[in-house]
């Protein structure tokens, strides 16, 4: 089955009075990417919704974010009482000093806006919760799977389609090639009347060149590996789970293939069939590297 990299998956679960909300995103990556944002409660299970996340989605940028939906009514504040009083004697200290008078209610106003004045007791995770963020965590995954997977099936079908173009167009190469072959005949007999005025030819060496300049110009091994190639192509994509990086492989060979048909043909309408299929496969390249 083909997955895309890319997926999303969103799930919520309810702990008490506070909501957990899980969020996972993922996008094409050569390698698993995972970038973690959790509040500071679930910090030490880091490591194990690392492995988690690389068991399940294998490879893609991958980010998932957790955070809490928790009223006001749940959330023990109080007063860090040494750090305001702190505050508050430097602040009169600083005031006497520059002859300023104070008003204490407005300055102790003033002072309880500044860094750390308010506390949270920490909080330690326990079990009831990990299980219950555990949970949230499948519920997106399974989401992200759904995701890729559908995203998937419109990858496969799109570099199905791809290939049968280059496949269609290398077809019709064959039915420019009596064409240039000709040229290439009658080019070759307009040379050899010049040449058969020259005297002291060495018949041999020539009947040698000619046959070297022939076989430079045979594309007929090139047909056959891009055909090769195209189909082994398919044959991945239809038969192995993961074949994101090996599909990669086959498209540069395919590309050589075209390439070296291009520089060999010197015909102008089989070069502009070989643009036609380096624009699609092109296409093919990008497209494959959304795959897993």
């Amino acid at each position: 089955m083909i997955k895309s990299m890319t997926g999303f998956g969103k799930a919520s679960v309810a702990c008490g009075n506070k909501k957990i909300v899980v969020e996972i995103k993922s996008l094409n990556s050569k390698q698993l990417d995972v970038n973690l944002r959790l509040p500071g409660i679930y910090r030490e299970k880091e490591m194990e919704i690392r492995n988690r996340l690389k068991a399940v989605l294998e490879r893609g940028k991958v980010e998932m974010s957790v955070y809490m939906d928790q009223s006001v009514s749940d959330k023990e504040v109080c007063v860090n009482r040494p750090v305001v009083e702190l505050y508050f004697h430097q602040m009169l200290e600083t005031a006497a000093a520059l002859s300023a008078e104070v008003d204490r209610g407005e300055l102790l106003r003033t002072v309880m806006r500044f860094p750390e004045t308010l506390k949270q007791p920490n909080e330690e995770l326990n079990e009831a919760e990990w299980a219950l963020l555990q949970g949230g965590m499948e519920q997106a995954l399974e989401e992200v799977e759904r995701f890729r997977i559908q995203e998937g099936a419109i990858l496969k079908n799109e570099l199905v389609h791809r290939i049968g173009l280059i496949g269609a167009l290398a077809a019709e190469v064959p039915f420019y090639e009596t064409k240039r072959v000709e040229s290439i005949r009658q080019r070759l007999a307009d040379k050899l009347k010049e040449w058969n005025e020259v005297k002291n030819i060495d018949q041999n060496r020539l009947e040698q060149e000619i046959i070297y300049y022939l076989e430079k110009l045979d594309i007929t091994e090139e047909k056959v590996r891009l055909d090769n190639h195209c189909n082994y192509f398919l044959a991945t994509l239809n038969e192995e789970e993961a074949p994101g990086r090996k599909l990669g492989f086959i498209a540069q060979e395919i590309g050589r293939e075209i390439n070296t048909m291009g520089s060999k043909a010197n015909d102008h309408d089989i070069q502009k069939l070989v643009v036609r299929m380096k624009d699609e496969l092109e296409k093919i390249k990008e497209q494959s590297l959304n795959i897993l």
